[in-house]
């Protein structure tokens, strides 16, 4: 089957938060991204943690959750990724563990990666799903 994604074997990452275009990370990311990214969702919910940041809970697969996290979905350079996800993993503190990266089911039922929170902090729900029209 024919696709009509120009980018077919470049691995995926889930952005909902700080690594968006505009954010404050975007820099982190913006040099692994080969294309400017599609919107999508992932079943989950998203939390304002009070430190300029959003937290996100992914739904496991097969789990039943009508709430969606608002995105975009970057192909990254196949050429960098182990690059990527090395200084991704380092910037959102998947080394120290506040976050951790998991694999996440887009809109259009392919997979990318994501970064999930882990746990500590109080967090208010961002109704919405959506850290860009979080007020």
């Amino acid at each position: 089957m024919l696709s009509d994604d120009p980018h077919p074997t470049a691995p995926l990452l889930f952005a909902y938060g700080t690594l968006l275009p505009g954010e404050p990370r975007w820099a982190f990311l913006e040099p692994y991204v080969v294309d400017e990214g599609r919107p999508t969702s992932v079943s989950g919910r998203l939390y304002d943690t009070g430190r300029g940041y959003p937290a996100a809970r992914f739904a496991r697969d097969g789990a039943s959750d009508s709430a969606r996290i608002v995105g975009r979905v970057f192909h990254l350079d196949p050429a960098l990724v182990d690059e990527a996800l090395t200084v991704l993993d380092e910037v959102e503190g998947a080394v120290a563990g506040l976050y951790r990266r998991v694999d996440v089911q887009i809109d259009s039922g392919e997979r990318a990666a994501a970064y999930e929170y882990g746990d500590g902090l109080d967090l208010r729900p961002i109704d919405s799903g959506n850290w860009l029209d979080r007020s």
